[in-house]
């Protein structure tokens, strides 16, 4: 989406422009009128300055400038009728008027500015977003998929959440996540983990190899601190303790995690694998019935694996847990964001309960659910508005 189309995409309808511009002028010659036909002493000149103000809240300088020169004309007209222009009220009046006109239109300007560049910063952000949350195809081999994000800020177009599909050699890998925080570390984080999923789903051959791999590139980096203290001078070495100290608080374990949800559909096998890291558990809609994916070995979020580690210090092993995945069903991949959404009562909304409710109408289809779920989940929370960022993913197995 270009420059243009956003501006234009933000402003009212041409339509709805041109009635907003025949206020300021209806206004001036309302004022206008009966400032003419006013008592001698009852001067309505004043009240010129409200048509430029107004049109400086939605027009550009040039109408603002347009509107407030013919604020201005209309001003003197008044005074030539009523008397002279030399008069000193009148004087003041039309001066009065001008600098006004001049400012709004000023400001209108600034407006303007300031409108472009928060578009070019949002072209930036969608750009971002195609990079760090590359959409979905809509086949992957035997699967169908469709994918949405709503954001929980209006402006906003990508957040903590995250999701990714890899093609591999012998099937589909799939990822969703959600990072703990918001905001721009949020996003980064993100972007990690997307990254390192993109670059090891096709060298992995185990998934809990590839879970392994995306709980390296989340852990903490080791600490290189000594090797530089070792180059500075001995006056250094309270500086270099303070920062050791600040990069130890950094990285201590349980700053920063990931849930996460990784599975593996193979396209030879009826099946699913599934390494759950502390996400909330998929669901599977078979023949109406709304199955959960629960895991018997649920792993740590992808970040906190050192404070569980079975096999000694700093080491976890992951286990991956094998589900029915036949054809004609249909995955859902979800983060917290859908089922922590509250409507104004308090009350969480019932995922699981709105996907057999639509079960049992059609078409089933991932865009049809995924469609109705955004709009259910919009009217369930207050203003349309969600609390937090959320995804989901809709996978349905073909023949």
């Amino acid at each position: 989406m270009d420059l243009r189309a956003l501006l234009a995409r933000r402003h009212p309808s041409h339509r709805l422009r041109r009635a907003l511009l025949a206020t300021p002028f209806a206004l001036i010659a309302i004022i206008s009128v009966a400032d003419v036909e006013a008592p001698p002493d009852v001067h309505l000149g004043p009240f010129l300055a409200a048509p430029p103000a107004l049109t400086a809240s939605f027009a550009g300088p040039r109408t603002t400038g347009l509107v407030g020169a013919v604020a201005v004309a209309a001003q003197v007209g008044v005074a030539m009728l009523r008397g002279s222009v030399t008069d000193l009220n009148h004087s003041f009046q039309i001066i009065s008027l001008a600098l006004i006109s001049v400012l709004v239109t000023l400001f209108a300007h600034l407006r303007e500015v300031h409108e472009r560049e928060l578009v070019q910063l949002r072209l930036v952000a969608e750009a971002a977003q195609q990079v760090v949350l590359r959409p979905l195809r809509e086949r992957l081999g035997p699967l169908r998929m469709a994918s949405v994000y709503l954001a929980a800020e209006a402006e906003a177009q990508i957040g903590g959440d995250l999701y990714a599909a890899a093609r591999t050699s012998h099937g589909t890998r799939l990822l969703i996540g959600d990072v703990r925080g918001k905001g721009l570390e949020a996003v980064g984080d993100a972007a990690v983990v997307l990254g390192a999923f993109r670059a090891s789903a096709h060298q992995e051959n185990e998934l809990c190899g590839l879970v392994a791999y995306l709980e390296g590139a989340v852990g903490p980096e080791p600490d290189e601190a000594g090797a530089e203290e070792g180059e500075e001078g001995a006056g250094d070495g309270a500086a270099a303790d303070r920062d050791d100290a600040d990069r130890a608080d950094a990285d201590a374990p349980g700053e920063a995690f990931i849930t996460a949800a990784v599975l593996d559909v193979p396209d030879d096998h009826q099946t699913l694998s599934l390494v759950n890291c502390g996400h909330p558990p998929p669901l599977i809609l078979r023949g109406g019935r709304v199955l959960p994916l629960d895991v018997a070995r649920p792993a740590p979020p992808l970040g906190l694996s050192e404070l569980a580690g079975s096999e000694g210090p700093g080491e976890y092993v992951f286990t991956a847990e094998t589900f029915a995945f036949e054809t004609g069903d249909i995955l859902l991949l979800y983060t917290d964001g859908v089922i922590e959404a509250r409507d104004g009562a308090g009350a969480f909304y019932p995922l699981a309960e709105r996907v057999g409710a639509w079960a049992a109408t059609g078409p089933h289809t991932p865009r049809a659910l995924l469609r109705h779920l955004c709009d259910d989940l919009l009217a369930h929370v207050p203003g349309r508005c969600l609390g937090d960022d959320a995804a989901m993913v809709a996978i349905e197995r073909l023949g």
